[in-house]
């Protein structure tokens, strides 16, 4: 058994997505990557803005509208996506509109999450979807490839 299959799903899945986010900080964007997994489909994504030159093109936006395309269904009902930054508001909408059923994310976003970072959007008990929110699988180490990224930026 390799070490990353030793791993628990939710370990597995992060660790790709923080592959992806280092490809992302390479490209010269953010470094956010993301994994969603719906019964036999996972799709990966990272972020693109730069890329796209498209302020939407987050992982987690580029990933609701591949599974959407692909499973023929706008719901998404049963998925996971899994992430490594605290999920904006903007993408906080498109999780909640698409009924994701979990999320997972790695580092807390404290000036622009929608978890209870800056918004508390996903746990709202206004909107009108509910999910499974599990904050912190590998934050140290999202953490640190944010942090890399944005001390670079200012320097």
């Amino acid at each position: 058994m390799s070490d990353l299959e030793a791993l628990t799903p939710d370990r597995r899945h992060m660790r790709r997505a923080l592959e992806l986010a280092h490809a992302a900080l390479e490209a010269g964007d953010v470094p956010v990557g993301a994994v969603l997994v719906c019964g036999d489909l996972v799709l990966e994504a990272k972020n693109e803005k730069e890329l796209e030159r498209d302020a939407t093109a987050h992982a987690e936006m580029l990933l609701i509208r591949e599974a959407s395309r692909r499973l023929g269904a706008w719901r998404l009902s049963g998925a996971t996506l899994y992430v490594t930054k605290e999920p904006c508001v903007m993408c906080a909408g498109a999780i909640l509109a698409a009924r994701i059923e979990r999320l997972v994310y790695a580092a807390r976003d404290p000036k622009g999450g929608a978890d209870g970072g800056a918004f508390d959007i996903l746990r709202s008990p206004k909107t009108n979807h509910r999910l499974d929110v599990t904050a912190g699988v590998l934050e140290s180490e999202a953490s640190a490839q944010l942090q890399q990224f944005f001390r670079a930026k200012r320097e």
